[in-house]
């Protein structure tokens, strides 16, 4: 018997990998603009570019309805906001939604699963459009905790990768939040983890490395290494 503590081996840590979902783990962009488009020529609002679109995507809805249309107040912007969410239900039961995955993401999930880590969702998505989006590509059960904005404070408020820290039982520093938008490296910071931006969503690289993200990523197979290369810097 080794009576020597030093020498017993160290249980791994959880590793808790939280992921986006809009342009982070799908592309659902074509479904978001039309909605919005919808929702907006319904109340007689001017229509709002796609890029102006995409730039307000993870945000909670009805503060991205405000960016949009400054002019309304918060109550109207509730109203404008259940117009788009029975745009997209409609869209959605007449098969036009239109969320592909992108590519080597459900590789990476592989991977990370392979690995031992713990995987969760922080989505500016209710919680029934995220269900619909991820059984629709057969990921829903990767997820341990599934965290919507319509179930907590929105983007880039910290509470979302609070609830999915405390759900799973993982500590700060073994924690890295993965996304396409500054409003997802802000909410990591703002929770203390750290942050991997992809550059394949709807801000731009230099955006995500100003507000903190650790690295940016153009690839699945470059996301997966740098999962893996942070979590080696704590041992």
């Amino acid at each position: 018997m080794n009576d020597n503590p030093q020498s017993l081996p160290h249980p791994s840590p959880l590793r808790l990998a939280v992921f986006d979902c809009d342009g982070t783990l799908v592309d659902s962009q074509y479904s978001i603009i039309a909605s919005m488009h919808a929702a907006f020529e319904h109340h007689g609002f001017d229509i709002p570019e796609p890029e102006a679109v995409r730039r307000v995507v993870g945000l909670p809805l009805e503060v991205a309805i405000r960016h949009l249309a400054p002019h309304i107040d918060e109550a109207f912007s509730v109203e404008v906001s259940e117009t788009y969410k029975s745009a997209f239900f409609q869209l959605r039961q007449a098969g036009g939604v239109q969320e592909p995955m992108f590519a080597g993401i459900s590789g990476v999930l592989d991977q990370l699963d392979a690995a031992g880590w713990l995987m969760a969702v922080a989505t500016g998505k209710s919680h029934r459009g995220l269900m619909a989006t991820l059984n629709h590509h057969n990921i829903y059960d990767r997820f341990v905790t599934h965290q919507t904005a319509d179930r907590a404070h929105g983007k880039p408020h910290p509470d979302m990768m609070h609830k999915a820290m405390n759900a799973t039982g993982a500590n700060r520093e073994d924690t890295i939040m993965i996304g396409d938008t500054t409003f997802d490296i802000e909410m990591a910071k703002n929770a203390g983890v750290r942050s991997i931006g992809v550059s394949w969503g709807y801000h731009k690289p230099q955006e995500l490395h100003d507000a903190g993200a650790a690295c940016v990523v153009s690839s699945a197979d470059e996301l997966a290494a740098a999962l893996f290369a942070l979590a080696e810097q704590d041992g």
